[in-house]
């Protein structure tokens, strides 16, 4: 069975969540499965470094970015910082404000994570309009890093947030792709 084949088995499709007429994918069966988690991974580490290389950081977006973010920054031997939204971090921090299709919202970096010119790979776990992703591209721009790419365990494609995100960096790795 491959991976993609397991991912199907295993995200499940929540109707009408958080509103009604969204089909929510829920990725948190994943996380029953320790072997699949690995193997998810391994998958996007392997892909990702195959099409960029150099690795310096991982940073995973809040929350569910950080479940695969710290397996690929832990296999990778490399830190992971987290983006989290507007007050969750308790030292000084930066932070971006992006327009979402019902309002708008902030996220925030710590800005003591980034070394100058580090490559860092943003993670999380879905990529649906880009806008989360963008953000959290902006902030490790504004602290002086380089964006790498992006993963995520899957992507939307019918809402094209790849292409929100491709002008920072074209190596873009989901894991699964649902149309």
């Amino acid at each position: 069975m491959t991976l993609k084949d397991k991912l199907e088995s295993t995200i499940r499709n929540v109707p009408d969540f958080p509103k009604p007429g969204i089909q929510f994918k829920d990725i948190t069966p994943i996380f029953m499965d320790a072997k699949l988690c690995d193997e998810i991974a391994e998958n996007i580490i392997n892909t990702f470094l195959h099409n960029h290389g150099k690795i310096d950081a991982v940073c995973a977006i809040e929350s569910r970015g950080f479940f695969i973010g710290i397996l690929i920054a832990n296999k990778l031997q490399i830190p992971l910082f987290p983006v989290r939204k507007a007050g969750k971090l308790p030292a000084k921090t930066k932070s971006y404000t992006y327009e979402l299709e019902y309002g708008s919202a902030t996220l925030e970096i710590h800005t003591d994570v980034i070394k100058p010119n580090w490559n860092v790979m943003i993670h999380d776990d879905l990529l649906a309009t880009g806008g989360t992703a963008m953000a959290a591209a902006e902030l490790v721009k504004m602290e002086g890093g380089n964006v790498a790419g992006f993963s995520f365990i899957a992507e939307l494609d019918f809402l094209n947030g790849r292409e929100k995100i491709s002008p920072y960096s074209k190596n873009i790795v989901s894991a699964i792709n649902f149309s």
